[in-house]
């Protein structure tokens, strides 16, 4: 009976993906989510993820976000060192644009390893909140740890968020809570573009 138990117990634990942790209310990142992290994943009751790498999405993860009607945003970022593949700052605009979308929340973003794509798209979110750019620096470098990439942070330092505050006036301000004064964005529905999505 006990080793009934146990076994039970093992099975209720939750695993979740490397280098995981929430970015804000309703943002996760982490790294390439694998099979034993899907009851971890389910908790979160997520809506989207957000995947930053040029392979495909495995059928087994694929199988996963169907039964529980999750999106995919892929973007078709290079995550090589060498030889130096610039970030497309395209890919990360309209990376951010979901991102910050609630109707997408809760959402996850993640590469392969959840240190450097997703380090500099969480990057630029933190200019677009107004971090002080040593925040954000000290972000990136907790996660990315002894492998940061000093292009990565030259790419977050040089991110125009000018570009993403052009679409303000297509974005209102809604507060969620009743004692809580958050500030959530929500884009106008005749102004949203609709991005690429994965069928699954």
């Amino acid at each position: 009976m006990k080793l009934q138990v146990a076994d039970h117990d093992l099975n209720a634990l939750l695993l979740p993906p490397p280098n995981f942790s929430m970015v804000e209310d309703g943002i996760f990142r982490s790294g390439f989510p694998q099979p034993s992290n899907f009851p971890f994943l389910r908790s979160l009751n997520l809506r989207s993820i957000i995947y930053l790498c040029p392979e495909p999405y495995p059928e087994e993860n694929l199988e996963f976000l169907k039964a529980n009607n999750i999106k995919l945003f892929q973007f078709k970022i290079e995550g090589k060192k060498e030889p130096f593949v610039s970030i497309p700052k395209d890919a990360i605009l309209e990376a951010l644009k979901i991102l910050i979308d609630v109707r997408n929340h809760p959402i996850l973003i993640h590469c392969k390893r959840g240190k450097h794509r997703t380090g500099s798209l969480v990057g630029c979110l933190r200019k677009f909140q107004n971090w002080c750019l040593t925040s954000v620096f000290e972000e990136y470098q907790r996660f990315a740890g002894i492998k940061s990439r000093a292009t990565d942070l030259q790419f977050i330092e040089t991110f125009d968020v000018g570009s993403l505050r052009q679409c303000v006036y297509s974005i209102i301000y809604q507060y969620q809570g009743y004692s809580s004064n958050k500030r959530r964005l929500l884009y106008r529905e005749e102004n949203l573009q609709k991005p690429q999505t994965t069928k699954v």
